[in-house]
């Protein structure tokens, strides 16, 4: 890979948190600039494409890093980005592109080379029938699902996984601790974005590991509003969105392994992965949930840049 050379709280929580933090699929704060982002491409193309993959090669310009439509994903992808930068690689940045159906075919068909993920949730678009459900073997798993143009980097300490949270009203009033506690409970409705309905820990999953019967509601965007407004009972909220401390929410225990451990976790083209590795490997294994929190609130609260909150942390860390 050619390189060029370069030089050497908490806050009051306002009004506007119940529109920037959100659960499922939530928005690039407002701060930043819209970028280029990769088409997607529909799952039968995927799976037309499946065994036709190339390798990628290690002769490239530049190192081309991704990001969800998600502002703390967005963060982390520019934290490896000025962190490559720093170290003398070229780089180009494809934020907000969405969900894995539409970034993970442009990773397998190395259109994108670096991409910040999260171990459960990865893990079980590869696998949708994994069994495995604690930290370690959820990564172990993820490595071995892997197709081969990717290579899972060492995973983070730092978390940001779906949970399913209640107001502390609804908790004290129905006495509830853990998912299993809402069985019985009617009217229950559950807001989350459009695909949770389908994801293996939506509402069938719910009533298969729990015997919780819910009627769901695609609130997206607004259902954190959505549950303070008492429209929906029970919202799926990433464990990473400080809104969860800020509105006093109650996280709902999972002690039968609903939702898998996801730790952020660095996928790369596998061609680029020593390189890329011994930059990126040291600041994931860094990188902790409570600093990955503290982020998120700099950006939704504070409205600071992607870049600017990345530069932070960087030289807080010694990167």
């Amino acid at each position: 890979m050619r390189m060029m050379e370069i030089p050497k709280t908490l806050l009051t929580v306002g009004a506007a948190v119940s529109f920037s933090l959100l659960a499922a699929c939530q928005p690039v704060a407002s701060t930043e600039q819209e970028e280029e982002s990769v088409a997607p491409q529909s799952s039968d193309e995927m799976e037309d494409n499946a065994d036709e993959l190339p390798l990628c090669t290690s002769e490239k310009d530049t190192v081309t890093v991704g990001s969800q439509a998600y502002y703390s994903n967005t963060i982390v992808a520019e934290i490896y980005s000025q962190a490559l930068e720093a170290k003398g690689f070229v780089v180009d940045r494809k934020t907000g592109i969405g969900q894995r159906d539409a970034y993970l075919p442009a990773l397998e068909n190395c259109e994108l080379d670096l991409f910040p993920e999260y171990t459960g949730n990865l893990l079980q678009f590869y696998s949708p029938n994994t069994m495995a459900t604690q930290t370690d073997e959820v990564y172990s798993e993820l490595q071995s699902a892997l197709p081969e143009q990717l290579t899972a980097l060492a995973m983070s300490p730092a978390t940001d996984q779906d949970s399913y949270n209640v107001t502390a009203e609804f908790a004290e009033a129905n006495g509830l601790v853990e998912i299993g506690d809402l069985a019985g409970i009617s009217p229950l409705v559950l807001g989350g974005a459009p695909e949770l309905e389908e994801r293996p820990y939506g509402p069938q999953g719910l009533l298969d590991t729990y015997g919780v019967e819910v009627e769901f509601d695609a609130t997206g965007e607004v259902t954190l509003d959505a549950l303070l407004a008492g429209e929906v009972q029970v919202a799926n909220i990433y464990t990473g969105n400080p809104a969860i401390a800020a509105y006093g929410l109650v996280t709902l225990e999972d002690p039968e392994g609903l939702f898998l451990a996801s730790n952020l976790v660095p996928i790369v083209n596998s061609e680029l992965a020593e390189d890329i590795g011994a930059v990126i490997s040291p600041i994931s294994e860094a990188m902790s949930a409570d600093e990955l929190v503290a982020m998120n609130l700099q950006s939704t609260e504070e409205q600071m840049s992607s870049a600017d909150i990345a530069a932070e942390w960087l030289e807080a860390n010694g990167f």
